[in-house]
Formats: structure tokens, C-alpha cells, sequence
């Protein structure tokens, strides 16, 4: 065993003892930053080139300050995104609702499909769909400023057409016209928010968070916005918590205009975003 290895094994103690939730993992992640090679080839780096930084970041993850703000970067799909202070950190559990979306859009028989990503964040999912769905035409908006800064970043040269603004009253001039609308709004309750881990409490933005006393204020919003957009026939796909389950396709109501509401499990089986469809006239 070299060097960086015996250290990597160390550093993977003490970010346990922390609580971190996949210590292993990220005591290689930023073994790996910092000597700039791939998780695969620690085992080629000297002992000679050994980098004591490794330490002070390290201490940092143990802080539980996220590891994607560390090495500046987060993976989403078949994407590499630059995140940092500002911005909502992309989860593995959004990928759950991308496949969905994908596969709804790629049933439909609309040659250049119209989606519209609502608090876009990052910009994981829209640019996700726009490189996964090739002639789809993608609409994305975010409401913070600092956000955005990151989300220019990751969009530029994309195709994705991106606004800043508020995304209950989003792309008036798109009315009727989009195939399918989806979302990662805030969901967390106020009421948890001593129990929301601390990568998110502390370095997440609150505003893409909490959403009111049941966490369910902005869907609720979201719920009219997609109607609004939504040709007939089009669809909807909302990412929530698990212990929201069963609460959200409610939102989506028959009465309110919409058809085949259900929910949906994230690979861990657990409900994870909801999905409806809006009435035929």
C-alpha cells in the first residue's frame, strides 16, 4: 500500500466518525481532487508526491461542508456540473425523475418536444433532457441571482433557453404550447428543519429548500403554472419527498384539470415525485 493510500484509509476513519454518510467514497473523491488523477489510479501516485492539502480539505468534509462545493463540482447523469455557495446541490435522486421525463417525452409523438424546467437550480435536469432528448426544445428558469451564477455557467454553450424569474408566473408567451413541465422545487417542511442533514441546512440555499409548514406550498403554485403551460394531453413531473407521498398527486386533481396522477418510487422503492396529466378538452 503507498502512501496516499495508508492516508486515504486514515482519513476515511475520521469522516466516519463524523457522520459522513459515505465516507469511503469521499475520502477517495478528494484523494483523487487533489493529486488530479481518477478515484481508479490512487494507487499510482508516489509517496513522494504525496499533498498535504489532502488533510485540509479533508477537515473540511469532516465539517460537513459538501463535498461537491470542495471539489467544485457535481455529477449528474451523463453530466459534470459546477456548483458551489449559491446554488442547490444536484442529488441522485433527481436522476429518478429525469429517467421518467425522458421516457414520457420519447412515448409522446411530437417530433420537436417543448419542455420547461421550473427552479432550475444548477441546471441539472434541463440540461440533462436537452442532451438526452436531442430535438427537444428546453425552456429553463431560476429565480435567485445567486444561482444563476452557476447555472450560466453550466448552460453555456447548450441549447437551453434559460430566464431568470419567479416560476409561478414563467413564460407567459409558452401558454398551451409545452409537452411536458418538470420540477425539483423546495419540499422540506419548516417544521424539519432540525433534521435536514447538515450538507443541506448549513450550505444549501434555504430558498430551494423550504417550501411553508408542510413543505408543499410551491407545488401547490407549480400545480397552476404546469396547467397553465401544459398543452392538453401533456404532462407533469414534480419531485417531492418520501414522506409526501400520497399528498401530492392530490394537488393534481381531477377537478383541478387533470388526469392519471400517481406516484412514483426512487430506486430505494421509496415515493419520490409525482407525475399527472393534463385533461383533454
Amino acid at each position: 500500500m503507498n502512501l496516499l493510500l495508508a492516508e486515504v484509509a486514515q482519513a476515511t476513519q475520521r469522516l466516519a466518525d463524523a457522520g459522513v454518510p459515505s465516507p469511503r467514497t469521499d475520502a477517495e473523491e478528494l484523494a483523487a481532487f487533489v493529486h488530479g488523477v481518477k478515484r481508479g489510479e490512487l494507487h499510482t501516485v508516489k509517496d513522494s508526491d504525496f499533498d498535504a492539502r489532502y488533510w485540509e480539505v479533508i477537515a473540511r468534509r469532516e465539517a460537513r461542508e459538501p463535498l461537491q462545493h470542495i471539489t467544485g463540482r457535481a455529477y449528474f447523469r451523463y453530466l459534470e456540473l459546477q456548483v458551489g455557495p449559491g446554488v442547490f446541490v444536484p442529488r441522485p435522486e433527481t436522476e429518478s425523475v429525469v429517467e421518467w421525463a425522458i421516457d414520457a417525452v420519447r412515448a409522446m409523438d411530437v417530433v420537436e418536444p417543448c419542455i420547461v424546467d421550473l427552479c432550475t437550480g444548477s441546471g441539472a435536469i434541463a440540461l440533462a433532457l436537452a442532451q438526452e432528448v436531442p430535438r427537444s426544445r428546453v425552456h429553463a428558469v431560476e429565480l435567485s441571482e445567486d444561482a444563476l451564477v452557476w447555472t450560466r455557467k453550466n448552460m453555456e454553450g447548450s441549447r437551453v433557453e434559460l430566464r431568470r424569474g419567479d416560476a409561478l408566473t414563467a413564460f407567459p408567451d409558452l401558454d398551451g404550447q409545452v409537452d411536458l413541465v418538470v420540477s425539483n422545487p423546495p419540499y422540506i417542511p419548516l417544521t424539519e428543519w432540525e433534521y435536514v442533514a447538515p450538507e443541506a441546512r448549513d450550505y444549501d440555499p434555504q430558498l430551494a429548500l423550504f417550501s411553508g409548514e408542510d413543505g408543499l406550498d410551491l407545488i401547490r403554485g407549480l400545480e397552476r403554472t404546469a396547467h397553465r403551460l401544459l398543452r392538453p394531453g401533456g404532462v407533469v413531473v414534480v419531485e417531492h419527498a418520501d414522506t409526501q407521498g400520497g399528498q401530492v398527486p392530490w394537488i393534481f386533481a381531477e377537478d383541478r384539470g387533470w388526469t392519471d396522477a400517481a406516484d412514483h418510487p426512487d430506486l430505494n422503492n421509496r415515493p419520490r415525485f409525482a407525475t399527472a396529466r393534463k385533461a383533454l378538452p
